[in-house]
């Protein structure tokens, strides 16, 4: 097996006209791809969050790992209202459409954490939707107005770095419910997490995207949604998540073909980096 990353880029309709969406291209070499693997991070996070996931997976999968609109390599929007599920849900499609014309596959399965979990809910309640098998990393269909305020402490008012480490320290902070990451781990979050701004570094997301969380005053209750969810689902939750509480997880099982893993000691969410969460993922998908 021979895998290689490239990024690649796509123009996408907006409101505002287009915008160029980036997305992480994982491929072997060495033979044509039969399936399709979709992954997509979460509220603050970028593609490259997928890079331990997506090297494991290439063997099997092409797998892309798009950056949403206004995080990474893809353009911040003008009209931070416009930031939000419909534009994501819109940018997701026309991103499954076009990989569909260039491989012939029509068919996807699809990691989302967090957000991008709740974004691939979305589609997979969709009637002819193409996933055919969708994991939803630290979220469901009941998301708690308190890890919503939580979040919102911070998303947004990062300060800026005088270098790498300095970003690595803030993460470690900010981001410990991510769990006992390595050494290797963090960096690797610091180092794709960062861009050059006026002659520091600042976090890869454009601050505008936490206006949302001003417009939300109470719980989000999304069961019609997932209620319309068809394909086999696999439930993954960090033991001590305050976005995916236990008893939301708990009655997800009630959907037939539901699947739930835990892993304890993390909170919100489990990074797919370590050896047994992309163990999980992968017998989900393969099995």
């Amino acid at each position: 097996m021979s895998v290689e990353r490239s990024t690649e880029y796509l123009q996408v309709v907006t409101p505002e006209g287009p915008r160029r969406m980036a997305y992480q291209r994982w491929t072997d070499t060495t033979q044509t791809p039969t399936r399709l693997l979709i992954c997509v991070h979460g509220l603050t996070r970028n593609s490259r969050d997928f890079d331990a996931l997506a090297e494991r997976l290439a063997g099997e999968y092409l797998v892309i790992c798009p950056d949403v609109l206004g995080r990474g390599d893809s353009d911040w929007l003008v009209q931070s209202a416009l930031y939000g599920y419909p534009l994501y849900l819109a940018q997701m499609q026309q991103l499954l459409l076009t990989l569909a014309a260039q491989t012939g596959l029509n068919d996807c399965d699809w990691v989302g954490t967090s957000m991008g979990g709740l974004i691939g809910m979305m589609l997979a309640a969709q009637p002819d939707s193409m996933i055919r098998r969708l994991v939803m990393n630290d979220v469901g269909p009941f998301i708690p107005y308190a890890a919503l305020a939580r979040l919102g402490q911070y998303v947004g008012k990062a300060p800026l770095f005088d270098s790498v480490a300095s970003a690595e320290a803030f993460l470690r902070v900010v981001a410990a419910p991510f769990g006992p990451l390595t050494d290797d781990q963090w960096r690797h979050l610091a180092e794709h997490g960062t861009e050059p701004c006026e002659g520091q570094l600042r976090l890869r997301y454009d601050p505008a995207i936490a206006e949302g969380f001003a417009l939300v005053t109470g719980d989000i209750d999304l069961s019609v949604v997932w209620n319309a969810v068809t394909c086999p689902v696999l439930v993954i939750r960090g033991g001590e998540s305050d976005l995916l509480l236990a008893g939301t997880a708990r009655s997800m099982l009630q959907r037939p073909d539901t699947q739930l893993v835990e892993f304890p000691g993390i909170g919100h969410a489990p990074m797919l980096m370590a050896r047994d969460q992309i163990n999980a993922v992968e017998h989900f998908l393969f099995g």
